[in-house]
């Protein structure tokens, strides 16, 4: 017999699930790089791209990581207010969400190095402040507004986007540009984003201001799927085919719209979004069956390690070298036994393992900080 979901339970494989994208960030994907190495060229030609962003067009498991974290912070979204709003009202959960904006916002400053940098070389807008930007919008948007309005806000990004890149020259060049050098968030972005760049060939912030509109919707995805796990209208089968299907029927559109309008996550098109949040809502739903439904549990630990501390490991990688003393333990005569690839394996594997003996310390005394 299914259960409903009660809006108090905490869903172990939304913890999950945002520790698994976490870990392809804190090692994971240097450590799935040296293991590819190890096979033959074959195995390395159809997978070491994967494990990167694709160059301009196209969609690579990497480009996954990022649009997954915003789908998880959306539903953080649901799961921090709801209650806020039903019992204390907008005033409250409006505090709540401009403390958590203000404090991701420049914990994502310090991690591009803060007032060390100066100018020109400061870099204003990076992954932890679009995030900051994307949970305060969401937020907004999730205080004020039904299913129905959210879903309209969506649609009417996603298809603006589309209609200011595809149809609408790109001013000072009176061409319709999607290229590196020459497209609306380029143009944008460095007239109202002056300071580091970090975009192709260092001509602009791909982390800027106009991607942040369509990832908002990314994080909007996540939002509705967090209504779909909480209601208690649904069961558990309903909840899958809402996800799953979701999600799949999201990927579908975003490779036919993406014939005419690009899948670039570097611009985060319309097409990447629904790309990128249909497969998202995809692996939301088959972490739920196995998890929450089937019971299958054990191979989770380490992912919610990461999962209830994403934001600390994440900034931790950034502040602690974990390879040097990753190098002292396996490096020097050990890797010159073992050769430069099972050394370069051995040393991201040893660097992975301190950042998880770091994070099981935290959960084991239930040190969570969250932002």
């Amino acid at each position: 017999m299914e259960k409903n979901q009660s809006e108090n339970r905490r869903i172990l494989s939304v913890d999950v699930l945002r520790g698994f994208d976490m870990f392809w960030l804190i090692g994971g994907t240097g450590l799935a790089l040296a293991i590819v190495k190890l096979f033959g060229e074959g195995v390395q030609n159809i997978l070491v791209p994967q494990l990167d962003h694709a160059e301009w067009i196209g969609f690579n498991f990497y480009d996954l990581i990022f649009p997954l974290f915003e789908f998880v912070m959306g539903m953080s979204v649901v799961f921090s207010l709801q209650k806020i709003l039903k019992n204390e009202g907008k005033a409250v959960a409006y505090r709540r969400l401009i403390k958590r904006f203000i404090l991701l916002f420049l914990l994502g400053f310090i991690y591009y190095g803060g007032f060390s940098n100066v100018w020109p070389d400061i870099r204003i807008l990076g992954v932890l402040q679009r995030l900051a930007l994307t949970y305060l919008f969401t937020g907004i948007i999730f205080i004020h507004l039904e299913l129905r309005g959210m879903v309209i806000v969506s649609a009417c990004i996603l298809i603006g986007y589309w209609i200011l890149f595809s149809f609408i020259p790109v001013p000072d060049t009176g061409l319709i540009s999607l290229t590196p050098e020459s497209n609306w968030a380029q143009y944008i972005d460095s007239i109202f984003l002056p300071g580091k760049k970090n975009g192709p060939g260092g001509l602009w912030d791909i982390v800027g201001i106009m991607g942040t509109i369509p990832a908002t919707v990314s994080c909007l995805l996540g939002v509705f799927a967090a209504r779909v796990l909480l209601s208690t209208k649904l069961s558990d089968r309903q909840r899958l085919i809402c996800l799953i299907g979701g999600g799949l029927a999201l990927v579908v559109a975003g490779y036919l719209w993406g014939m005419q309008f690009p899948v670039i996550k570097k611009v985060w098109t319309s097409t990447y979004v629904l790309v990128s949040g249909g497969f998202s809502l995809m692996l939301m739903g088959i972490f739920y069956y196995l998890i929450d439904i089937r019971g299958y549990k054990k191979w989770t630990t380490l992912f919610v390690w990461i999962g209830v501390n994403p934001i600390t490991i994440y900034m931790a990688r950034n502040l602690i070298d974990f390879n040097g003393p990753a190098q002292r333990v396996v490096g020097g005569n050990i890797a010159l036994m073992v050769g430069e690839q099972w050394a370069y394996f051995l040393a991201t594997a040893v660097s992975l393992a301190f950042s998880l003996i770091l994070l099981r310390f935290l959960y084991n005394r239930k040190i969570f900080i969250k932002v």
